[in-house]
């Protein structure tokens, strides 16, 4: 585990290493992103090594592991006030971003992002979403192209 965490936590390539993250997604499942900030600080905003938003990242790619759900590293989602973060994005569908997350909302993202591939209108169903999801829900981005229908 402490190899992972030096990894996901920045001091070595960590987009080969979590991209390259064997997957065994069932045949025909469908797929969605989860990318975590590795850089949050968390809520003290103290420096901490690794830092708490490598932890979440950490956790999430354990917690995917043998689904169809992809975790990406990224460095910042500009969420420093409500760190660790991640967002979840999935073909066509909205874009969520999430806050105030740690290593043990790592279950949770997988479930919503898994729930958020399979909506058929692209938009992550509350019901049945993980509470923490609902909880740190910081925006919704609508997919490119989106227009909303009028009357």
């Amino acid at each position: 585990m402490a190899d992972d965490n030096k990894t996901i936590s920045g001091k070595e390539s960590c987009d080969a290493e979590v991209a390259s993250e064997p997957a065994a997604p069932a045949t025909g499942a469908a797929r969605a992103t989860i990318y975590v900030c590795i850089t949050c600080r968390g809520p003290s905003g103290v420096a901490a090594d690794p830092p708490p938003g490598a932890l979440v990242a950490a956790a999430t790619v354990a917690a995917a592991s043998g689904t169809a759900i992809t975790v990406r590293p990224v460095k910042c989602l500009a969420n420093c006030s409500r760190g660790p973060s991640a967002a979840m994005r999935a073909a066509a569908s909205w874009t969520y971003l999430f806050g105030g997350l740690d290593p043990a909302a790592a279950p949770a993202l997988v479930t919503g992002a898994r729930m958020l591939a399979a909506a058929p209108d692209g938009i992550l169903p509350w019901r049945g979403r993980p509470d923490v999801l609902k909880r740190g829900l910081i925006a919704r981005i609508p997919p490119l192209g989106f227009r909303e229908e009028t009357e």
